[in-house]
């Protein structure tokens, strides 16, 4: 789960609710607040490493400061 891990990592400080689904034949999708961020079902593929930060850096980050910076 290292999407969730670097979510959490850097922006622990502004999510309320993160949410992993995962069900049959590899379903896998990311919420943040409800929203869907990722979907392996849209996609057709895994995410990459560091692309769920990144989507999540593109949609919510602007003026977000990382958590301990």
């Amino acid at each position: 789960m290292s999407a969730a891990n670097d979510l959490l990592a850097n922006y622990q400080h502004v999510i309320d609710t993160l949410t992993l689904d995962t069900g049959t034949k590899g379903v896998f999708d990311v919420e943040v607040d409800g929203e869907m961020l990722y979907s392996k079902r849209a996609t057709g593929r895994h995410a990459e490493p560091g692309e769920v930060l990144s989507l999540f850096r593109e949609r919510y980050g602007a003026g977000v400061t990382p958590y301990g910076e």
